[in-house]
């Protein structure tokens, strides 16, 4: 646990002292960048999106695409990225009046990640000339070259890292021999920002296109900043750092999905009970994208694209239930899943890197239960499972401690049939005979890779101590300022010493969320909340009229009549 303290600076004494802190734990220093992080500006601060290598290219061949009325295939991946993502270039094509597309998204357990061989031969078939991948297509040699020799262009709009170490033989990049790739983290790219995610790179495509022939087309300045609701939920559910132009894409996308009329995501926040006009990124990341991963999940991926795309008010009705329902099942699968690994993990000495599975676990699960596993263990972890599938496919998470993709490389060549991801989180694919050896690989690997200071965003760091009569609207007002939050602008946490517990109760349907009554000296009286915790969880120092110090966040609860302020537990300490 760190407590920061406040560092007085001349560039931000106009700010309020609060403010002057909460910026200077992030690293920002001066006027400029302070206005820039507090005050996004759409005209300011995106950028031209033909500093994106290839990108003239790219348009051009899509303008060349339209203009002879050739097949265009949209493979978008079928996660809260890539699902986003294809419904940008479906409404961009449908604005244009372009009929001659279509949307395929892959089913995650049948068809895998990235472009699919027998996917593509049919595309052939069925007369495609040009395919734009969304969020993947990156690692995709092979398919990309099968793709050319059936006649096909390929555009790839990706963010994650290009083949390279095992497969390069060193730090050389691999890339698909596609007609234009357009990914900030290739080599000789220099786009101010490579940390969009892959509907941020969509939305750019269009925005560029939009350059080229918006008045021939007849589509009004500006109508690209409609679909920034999309480009923004997937910049908050992907969890790319909000800092840079993610951070106003971040930003404008919230003001967009608080006023979107698309009716599948207006089902679906009411049938949830979330005031859309109060939308957070915190709805995005614990009601909007969980629904949007459990169709690939636990379902089929299209029917999340058809939620997010559908004009139609009863087809948006029965997704957002069916989405709901199959949430529902997604959670109790997680639950046992993690109570099992935890079964397994706390049967030995607890490893630097936790390698942990069954092949009963289904594959589409494995990435929720690895994230659990890395916040309760602070860890990486590498959680493995098979369904139908003549290998063993995984998922890893990252603490911040090491990039799991550098990680992977490392490990002995053959051990891994397939790797790729970010690098705090991953996949890949292992043979059967290879499984068992996984964990002893993956321990030998780690000796060997470079270790990273933990960022700051992982774990807790205490902005600064308040006291609870500092827990006000005012206050508020300036933590306020610096949303959206996310990685690499993490929620303001405050540490409330020597609260006196005055009660506490449990709620929910199934009891399982707790609130505390907390008060300090001056008579001051908060709740704090957290959710899937009870009493017990916090080893005995739950108890009315204990003495504790709170480590928490502030928050407005929207449920009650009027707005309420509480806090949001992080952690409670022993004074």
């Amino acid at each position: 646990m760190t407590k920061r303290t406040t560092i007085d600076s001349d560039e931000l004494s106009a700010y309020h002292p609060l403010t002057q802190t909460l910026l200077k734990n992030r690293g920002i220093t001066t006027r400029e960048e302070a206005e820039k992080f507090l005050h996004p500006d759409y005209e300011r601060d995106i950028y031209d999106p033909f500093l994106i290598l290839n990108m003239e290219k790219a348009v051009g061949r899509i303008l060349a695409a339209i203009d002879h009325k050739e097949k265009i295939v949209v493979y978008g991946d079928y996660d809260c990225d890539g699902i986003p993502g294809s419904v940008i270039l479906h409404d961009f094509f449908k604005k244009i009046g372009y009929k001659n597309f279509e949307n395929y998204i892959p089913h995650r357990h049948t068809e895998g990640y990235g472009l699919n061989r027998e996917a593509v031969e049919e595309f052939g078939k069925n007369g495609a000339r040009l395919l734009i991948t969304i969020d993947c297509g990156i690692t995709d040699v092979e398919e990309v070259g099968h793709a050319n020799s059936l006649g096909i262009d390929v555009i790839i709009t990706d963010h994650h890292l290009p083949a390279r170490g095992q497969r390069a033989g060193g730090q050389e990049e691999v890339l698909p021999p596609a007609y234009a790739i357009l990914n900030s983290k290739q080599q000789g790219d220099t786009y101010p920002d490579n940390m969009l995610c892959g509907a941020g790179v969509a939305w750019k495509l269009v925005s560029a296109l939009l350059i080229k022939k918006r008045k021939e087309w007849g589509v009004g300045d500006g109508w690209e900043k409609w679909l920034l609701d999309m480009a923004g939920l997937s910049t908050v559910a992907d969890m790319v750092p909000l800092r840079n132009e993610n951070r106003v894409i971040a930003h404008y996308g919230l003001k967009v999905l608080r006023k979107s009329p698309r009716p599948g995501l207006m089902k679906l926040l009411r049938k949830l009970r979330v005031d859309q006009r109060y939308l957070t990124e915190e709805d995005i990341g614990f009601t909007i994208a969980p629904r949007i991963n459990a169709a690939s999940r636990m379902s089929v991926p299209f029917e999340a694209f058809e939620l997010l795309s559908t004009e139609d008010e009863t087809v948006a009705d029965t997704l957002s239930d069916h989405l709901n329902k199959m949430n529902e099942t997604r959670k109790g699968i997680v639950a046992a899943m993690i109570k099992e690994a935890k079964h397994k993990i706390e049967s030995k000495i607890l490893p630097e890197v936790i390698v942990v599975g069954n092949p009963a676990w289904r594959p589409g699960v494995l990435g929720l239960a690895a994230n659990r596993l890395m916040e309760d263990y602070q860890r990486p972890v590498f959680v493995w499972g098979r369904e139908d599938s003549a290998h063993i496919k995984g998922s890893c998470r990252s603490d911040g401690s090491i990039n799991v993709v550098e990680l992977m490389t490392n490990v002995t060549a053959g051990v891994f049939i397939d790797v790729g991801g970010h690098a705090l989180s991953g996949g890949f694919s292992v043979s059967h005979e290879r499984i068992h050896f996984l964990e002893e690989e993956i321990a030998t690997a780690y000796q060997k890779t470079e270790k990273n200071k933990k960022e700051e965003n992982y774990g807790y760091n205490i902005d600064t101590e308040l006291s609870l009569n500092s827990v006000s609207w005012d206050t508020y007002k300036r933590i306020e300022e610096l949303a959206p939050f996310g990685i690499g602008n993490p929620k303001p946490t405050f540490l409330f010493n020597d609260v006196e517990i005055v009660n506490i109760k449990s709620f929910g349907k199934e009891k399982n969320h707790l609130e505390l009554l907390v008060a300090d000296k001056t008579g001051t009286h908060i709740p704090a909340i957290a959710f899937f915790t009870t009493a017990e969880d916090f080893s005995g120092l739950i108890k009315e009229g204990n003495t504790i110090n709170l480590i928490a966040t502030m928050e407005k609860s929207n449920f009650k009549r009027t707005p309420e302020l509480r806090l949001r537990i992080v952690d409670i300490k022993k004074v």
